[in-house]
C-alpha cells in the first residue's frame, strides 16, 4: 500500500492546477463579471446558471445546491474519485511527481497503488493498444475492408482508435494479465468474462472495435461491430454496465466534439459510430452518438452543460434519423425530450433516407454539411408525421388528427410560439382556427387528448348531433317522404342517400329507395310498413315509426314550396361540407409543384360554390 501523499505536494497540485480548465472539461463556462465564471451545475438540474467558479481563488460554488470546493473536490464529486485518486489525476495533468510518506520517509513513487477507477481506465487503455495493433494483422482484413468501404482511411481509423478483436478465445485476457491486471479487474471492466468451464476468456472476438471515451478522453468501454456471417451475435455489441461505463451517460465522440459544441452552441446527435466519424471528417465537428441505448435525460444533462443551455444562451440540438418508420419513431420520441432543453431542437433527415455515413460515401462531404444546414424544427417534423397518419380528406380524419396533434402544440415550452403553431396546424388540417385553438387549450389545461362528447350528443362516427340544424333538416325531409309521399314526389327522390350525414337517416333514405321511392307511393299505413320492412336494422325501423307520427315543423298544411325549401336546405348543408373538405385539400397542395391537381380542384371548388349559392337562394324563406 502507498502511504499518504505529502501535504506539500497536495498544496503544489492545487497551486499548479487551473480550476477553470479542469471544470471546462465538463461544463461550459462564461464570464460572470469580476473575473468569475458561471455555468450550469453538473450536480443538479437547472435552467439558469448558478454554478460559479473563481479562478483567482481556485474554488467553485453552486448557489443552487450548495456544493463547492476546489479542483480536487470537483473531480471527487464529478467523477466519483477518492481524494487520493483526484490528486493523482491532477498531478499527472500538471506533470508533477508525487511523494508518499511511508515510515516517516518521503519517497517519490512513479506508480503508486491505484484506485479501482484508475485501474479500470488503465486496463481499457492497454486494451486499446492491443486492439489497434491487431488491426494490421492478416485476420483483420475484413475489418480494414469494412472501414475502407465506408470511406475511412488509415488516418481516420487511427484518429478514432479503431481496432480488431482477433479470432482467439483469450488473447487479450492473457495480454492484460501479463501487464498485471487481475482476474477480477478484467471481469469488472467488462473486457473478459468467465467461460462455461470457469476459465477467463475475451468478451469480444472477430469484431471491429471502437473505443468509447468519456468527456475527459479516458477510454471506459468499447463498441464492437459484427464482421462475419457465421457470427450469431448482435450486429453491435457494447461493453456491459461497469463501475465506469454507464451507457445512459455516455455519448460517443464527445471527447472530440466538446470544444466545438461549446464554441458553436450546437450539437448534432447521430445514430452510430461511423456516422460520428463521417460527420467529423465532413466538417460537422459537433456530432455525437449514443452507445447502444436511446437518447435520454442523462445525455441531455451532459449536452446542456456543454451548450450552456440557458434562457440567455439557447443552443441548437439537431437530431439526425433515418427516414424509415424506426427513424420517425425515434424522432417523435426525441420530441418528448424536447422540453428538457431550453434551446431549440431540430431534425435533419436525408431526402434519400441515408444516414450521414452513407450520404458522405454517396455524395461527398458537402452533402453531409447540407443535411445539417437543411434542418427543420423538431416540432414541425413531429406534427407533420403525426397528421399524415390520418385521412385529411374526411371530417373524421381531420378531427382525429387535430385531437392527436393538439397536445404536441400544447407542450411547446415557448408559449409565445403556441398561437403561431395553432394557426399552422389549422392550415395543415384545412380547419378553422377556433376548434384547433380550443383543442390546444384543453390539452394545455390537462384535459385528456381527444376527450369525446357523449355519443348521443355528437352522433355516431363523427356524424352531426341529433339536434343540429343539419340533422333537423334531414329528419324533416324523411318525415315528408314517410307522411306525404305524393307531395314529396320526384323532389325527394332526386336527392340521393349520399347527401345525408347522420347514419340512421342514411339507412332510412336507402329504405325509401328500396321500397320503390316516393314518386310511386300512395301513402298511408301500407307505405309506412313498406319502408319499415325495407330497413336493414332495428334502429332504422324504430325511426320510421317515429317519423310517421312526428309533426312537421310548419304551421298549416305543407305545400310543394315547403318540400323544395327543405330539400334545398338539405343539399346546401351537404354541399357546404364538401366545399370545406375541398378547401382543406387545396390548402394542403403546393400550387407550384402540383399545379395541375391544384387548378383541377380549384375549378371543382368554383363549381360547388356556384351550386351552393343557387341552393341558398332556393332555400330562402325559412322553416
Amino acid at each position: 500500500m502507498a502511504g499518504r501523499i505529502r501535504d506539500e505536494d497536495i498544496a503544489l497540485v492545487r497551486e499548479r492546477t487551473s480550476i477553470a480548465e479542469v471544470i471546462s472539461d465538463t461544463v461550459t463556462l462564461k464570464s460572470a463579471g469580476g473575473g468569475n465564471l458561471k455555468g450550469l451545475c453538473p450536480f443538479h438540474d437547472e435552467k439558469s446558471p448558478s454554478f460559479n467558479v473563481s479562478p483567482a481563488r481556485n474554488v467553485w460554488y453552486c448557489f443552487g445546491c450548495g456544493a463547492g470546493g476546489d479542483a480536487i473536490k470537483f473531480l471527487m464529486d464529478a467523477d466519483h474519485l477518492s481524494f487520493v485518486e483526484s490528486v493523482e489525476r491532477l498531478a499527472a495533468r500538471a506533470g508533477l511527481q508525487l511523494r508518499y510518506v511511508e515510515n516517516d520517509q518521503a519517497t517519490p513513487r512513479a506508480r503508486p497503488q491505484q484506485g479501482q477507477r484508475q485501474r479500470l481506465v488503465a486496463a481499457h487503455a492497454a486494451a486499446v493498444d492491443f486492439y489497434r495493433s491487431q488491426l494490421t494483422t492478416a485476420g483483420a482484413r475484413p475489418a480494414r475492408e469494412f472501414l475502407a468501404q465506408r470511406g475511412f482511411d488509415r488516418a481516420a481509423a487511427e484518429r478514432y482508435g479503431c481496432g480488431f478483436a482477433p479470432d482467439a478465445w483469450d488473447l487479450l485476457t492473457k495480454h492484460l494479465r501479463q501487464q498485471g491486471f487481475s482476474h477480477d479487474e478484467l471481469v469488472t471492466a467488462g473486457l473478459s468474462r468467465p467461460s462455461r468451464s470457469g476459465t477467463l476468456i475475451d468478451r469480444f472476438r472477430r469484431r471491429l472495435m471502437w473505443p468509447i471515451r468519456e468527456i475527459t478522453g479516458d477510454v471506459i468501454g468499447f463498441g464492437a461491430r459484427k464482421l462475419f456471417d457465421d457470427d450469431d451475435g448482435p450486429k453491435y455489441l457494447n461493453t456491459p454496465e461497469t463501475p465506469i461505463y454507464k451507457k445512459s451517460h455516455v455519448l460517443y465522440g464527445i471527447d472530440q466534439a466538446k470544444r466545438e459544441i461549446a464554441k458553436q452552441g450546437k450539437v448534432v446527435v447521430v445514430e452510430g459510430y461511423t456516422d460520428v466519424m463521417a460527420c467529423h471528417l465532413a466538417g460537422v465537428p459537433t456530432a455525437v452518438a449514443t452507445c447502444g441505448t436511446a437518447f435520454g435525460s442523462d445525455h441531455i444533462g451532459v449536452l446542456r452543460r456543454l451548450l450552456l443551455d440557458t434562457d440567455d444562451v439557447a443552443g441548437e440540438i439537431i437530431f439526425t434519423f433515418d427516414g424509415d418508420a424506426a427513424g420517425q419513431k425515434a424522432a417523435l420520441r426525441a420530441f418528448e425530450d424536447d422540453q428538457r432543453f431550453v434551446g431549440r431542437t431540430f431534425i435533419a433527415v436525408s431526402p434519400d433516407n441515408m444516414d450521414p455515413c452513407d450520404l458522405r460515401l454517396a455524395k461527398g462531404d458537402l452533402a453531409v454539411r447540407d443535411l445539417v444546414a437543411r434542418r427543420e424544427p423538431l416540432v414541425d417534423f413531429a406534427l407533420r408525421h403525426l397528421i399524415n397518419r390520418y385521412d385529411l380528406d374526411t371530417v373524421d380524419g381531420r378531427v382525429e388528427a387535430m385531437r392527436r396533434a393538439a397536445p404536441l402544440v400544447a407542450k411547446l415550452k415557448d408559449r409565445e410560439k403556441r398561437p403561431e403553431y395553432v394557426r399552422k396546424l389549422a392550415g395543415d388540417l384545412g380547419m378553422e382556427i377556433e376548434p384547433v385553438q380550443r383543442a390546444v387549450l384543453a390539452a394545455a389545461s390537462g384535459q385528456p387528448a381527444g376527450q369525446a362528447a357523449p355519443a348521443a350528443a355528437r352522433g355516431a362516427r363523427g356524424a352531426p348531433a341529433v339536434d343540429s340544424p343539419l340533422s333537423l333538416v334531414e329528419r324533416e325531409a324523411l318525415k315528408l317522404a314517410v307522411q306525404e309521399p305524393v307531395l314529396a314526389g320526384p323532389m325527394f327522390d332526386a336527392v340521393e342517400a349520399s347527401e345525408y350525414r347522420h347514419p340512421l337517416h342514411v339507412a332510412v333514405r336507402e329504405a325509401v329507395a328500396a321500397a320503390g321511392g316516393v314518386a310511386g307511393a300512395t301513402g298511408g299505413a301500407v307505405w309506412v310498413e313498406a319502408v319499415r320492412d325495407a330497413c336493414a336494422d332495428l334502429a332504422a325501423q324504430a325511426l320510421v315509426g317515429e317519423l310517421a307520427v312526428e309533426p312537421l315543423r310548419i304551421d298549416g298544411e305543407p305545400d310543394p314550396r315547403y318540400v323544395s325549401v327543405t330539400m334545398a336546405r338539405l343539399q346546401w348543408g351537404s354541399v357546404t361540407g364538401r366545399i370545406r373538405d375541398l378547401k382543406s385539400k387545396i390548402q394542403r397542395i403546393n400550387p407550384v409543384s402540383d399545379k395541375d391537381e391544384y387548378f383541377a380542384l380549384f375549378g371543382e371548388l368554383l363549381s360547388l360554390e356556384q351550386h351552393a349559392r343557387a341552393l341558398r337562394e332556393q332555400a330562402a324563406g325559412g322553416l
